[in-house]
């Protein structure tokens, strides 16, 4: 079985990516300057922050200076530690996309290099090694491995021209520093492929282990022939990781996916060690203590566990919920001990794996997918995300950024799709499994899930006599549970309504109850938008008692009501994917889609495609501010789109980041990243404090 990144959404190339990619695709190697690209407009500057933490890939120190550390993510992102650990800052995007997984970062202190191994999750026959001379200020692409799928990377000790690198189609190697590879494995082997993991003995460059995702291999001969060893190995075993005794390398140990095994004898024969229990048998790294070769860490996926004695016993050192990527210890000071890991991030110990705390001050890579701000404390925001079970949910910060706390009792691992503060003080989540509340001042989150819906039906009753039967009118009421994905909210007043796989809901009691269900035989809606008064072109209803626009989507449908939902028209739109729809102050409606960005001014009869200045593709989400004076459009770039007009001009904006969405407040937004947290537009006399949301309430 392959290893996997955890799982994301595919966003779009902007600009520079696109030429980039171009340009490797055509066989160029090329320099790629660390920032992400950046045009358009000037903008004030973004800055990220937080929630701090999420999955980390890989850790590597520079042997001449062990303080300055890199660290890997599933999805591109490259962060540097000068202070050994402490604290992080990005130090470059690698790929055109996010979807390289960095898996290997090595040290070339003789050629004062750093290469990187990647593999591409959206795309794992693909992947490049990326080699840096300036310390990671630019990074180019290594020509011979180019489009090839990276899973290991390892230099030689005794020769670091030597290098080898292991990928899906076999083990290739270099012998000039990685100017030139020659395949060294049988091309088109069915044995000597999906190379997983790499060793080369510290004395003899010749002789290379590879771990493939069924058994492990053995060369002596730089790959000129290659032996299985399987000598005590249990069959159709993924081998993880390879290590080699520094001081003794025909000691070999070596982490399946059926256990850890030992060889002391170059791997003719294994036998498996005991004390890591069988539902930790996925271990992804293996790491000899530097300073100890009795010493060994395994990082599975029930924790970091340890051995003191070569490995006759194992204990654990860690929380058992704990899923280790990498690990570290310092070459000076072997209680100084760095995990990367699974959703916690970067965890580290003083004092020698007895106890861990959290070290990742700078670092965030997260999923969010919403955000939303406290009506009363610009300060306090919110922050949903996904594909964390145990350490993710909701985050919140009292501070505009600078500490945040997980909010998630009560969510038992729920993913988080929509975020909305209520006029009451509460919170909103939508969820993969209902709605729920978290009071204000609450602890806990609760369920608000209850469907009641009343059908008034005319029932004949009968009299005393034949000619005194009468007709009445009786109200069954049904009642059942939103169990199904959540994917928008929208508060007005009393008045809250959702969207969800069940179908549209209002409730209008604070959310003790909903009523409403599936809309002209829709039930999966992906989006709504709510206007204080039909849009023009529609009927207005009573003023004395004003009835709401309604605009909602499913995957490729737009449906309209111009009276709170009590009936509905489908708009003609040629989309295929909607992502988001928006209803503006002045009573213009939005759509955002695969197919671009549509408006109509007539309540949804008639749809204009506005391109002038936006992508014509892969818009996200379209917003307002306060006034409607300013709307702003994501396309999954690292660019705004602002238009002052109405939506008919629109101009780029760079902001160095990814953007999902954005949440405008009075002079500053707050963007939503696929991967890196919140970001803020930072205001020169400001700093990072976050203004007043005059969005959703």
């Amino acid at each position: 079985m392959m290893r996997v990144a955890p799982a994301r959404t595919r966003v779009t190339l902007c600009a520079l990516a696109s030429v980039i990619s171009f340009l490797c695709a055509n066989g160029f190697a090329q320099s790629v300057p660390a920032p992400r690209a950046e045009s358009g407009r000037a903008a004030a500057e973004w800055v990220a922050i937080g929630p701090d933490g999420g999955d980390a890939r890989s850790l590597s120190y520079d042997p001449q200076n062990p303080n300055h550390l890199l660290l890997g993510t599933s999805s591109g992102d490259l962060f540097s530690s000068a202070d050994n650990g402490a604290s992080w800052s990005r130090l470059a995007h690698l790929g055109s996309d996010h979807d390289l997984v960095l898996d290997h970062i090595v040290f070339d202190p003789a050629l004062k290099a750093i290469y990187v191994a990647t593999w591409s999750v959206d795309d794992n026959r693909r992947g490049d090694l990326y080699r840096s001379r300036d310390g990671g200020r630019t990074w180019q692409v290594m020509p011979g491995l180019h489009n090839k799928s990276l899973r290991s990377f390892v230099i030689a000790q005794s020769n670091p021209n030597v290098m080898v690198a292991g990928a899906l189609d076999g083990v290739f190697r270099s012998s000039d520093a990685g100017e030139t590879w020659q395949r060294i494995s049988p091309e088109g082997s069915a044995e000597i492929h999906n190379i997983e993991s790499l060793a080369v003995d510290p004395r003899n460059p010749e002789i290379i282990y590879a771990g493939t995702w069924h058994l492990p291999w053995k060369t002596e001969d730089g790959g000129r022939t290659w032996h299985p060893m399987k000598q005590g190995i249990i069959d159709d075993s993924d081998v993880f990781s390879i290590i080699l005794d520094r001081d003794n390398p025909s000691t070999v140990y070596l982490s399946a996916c059926s256990g850890i095994y030992k060889s002391d004898d170059g791997g003719a024969q294994f036998h498996k060690v005991e004390g890591i229990p069988f539902s930790a048998r996925r271990t992804r790294m293996l790491h000899q203590d530097p300073g100890n070769p009795n010493t060994v860490f395994a990082g599975t996926t029930e924790g970091l566990w340890r051995t003191t004695d070569a490995g006759a016993h194992w204990t654990r050192v860690s929380a058992p919920n704990l899923i280790v990527n990498d690990i570290s210890v310092d070459p000076r000071d072997s209680a100084h001990v760095l995990l990367a890991s699974d959703r916690s991030g970067v965890l580290v110990s003083s004092n020698a794996a007895v106890s861990f705390v959290a070290s990742n001050r700078g670092f965030v890579h997260r999923q969010v997918t919403t955000l939303a701000q406290d009506p009363s404390d610009a300060a306090t925001v919110y922050v949903g995300v996904v594909n964390d079970k145990e350490f993710g949910g909701v985050f919140v910060t009292h501070d505009g950024g600078a500490r945040w706390q997980q909010r998630s009792a009560g969510l038992d691992g729920r993913d988080i799709f929509v975020l909305r503060a209520a006029a009451n003080g509460s919170i909103l989540a939508g969820t993969n499994n209902g709605i729920f509340e978290l009071p204000r001042n609450g602890s806990e989150w609760r369920p608000i899930t209850e469907i009641v819906n009343e059908h008034r039906r005319s029932v004949k009753v009968a009299g005393k006599t034949r000619h005194s039967s009468r007709t009445v009118m009786r109200v069954e009421v049904t009642r059942g549970k939103i169990t199904g994905r959540v994917n928008d909210i929208r508060i007005e007043g009393n008045r809250w309504y959702a969207a969800t796989s069940q179908g549209l809901f209002i409730s209008d009691n604070d959310g003790r109850s909903w009523h409403g269900g599936p809309v002209l035989g829709n039930s999966t809606f992906v989006a709504l938008n709510t206007a204080g008064q039909p849009p023009s072109g529609l009927p207005q209803g009573d003023p004395a008692s004003p009835r709401r626009a309604l605009i909602a989507a499913t995957i490729n449908r737009v449906l309209i009501s111009s009276d709170d939902g009590a009936s509905w028209f489908e708009a003609s739109l040629p989309v295929t994917v909607i992502r988001g729809v928006s209803a503006m102050p002045d009573s213009s409606l939005w759509v955002a889609a695969r197919e671009g960005a549509f408006r109509s001014t007539d309540g949804g009869r008639h749809w204009e495609r506005m391109m002038r200045g936006l992508p014509a593709r892969d818009i996200i989400s379209i917003t307002a501010d306060g006034d409607g004076r300013r709307l702003i459009a994501t396309a999954g770039d690292a660019f705004i789109y602002e238009s002052t007009d109405g939506g008919e001009l629109w101009h780029p904006t760079a902001t160095g980041w990814t953007l999902r969405s954005v949440t405008v407040g009075r002079s500053q937004i707050l963007g939503a990243t696929p991967f890196d947290g919140v970001v803020v537009q930072r205001q020169p006399d400001r700093g990072t404090r976050i203004a007043s949301d005059s969005g959703n309430r």
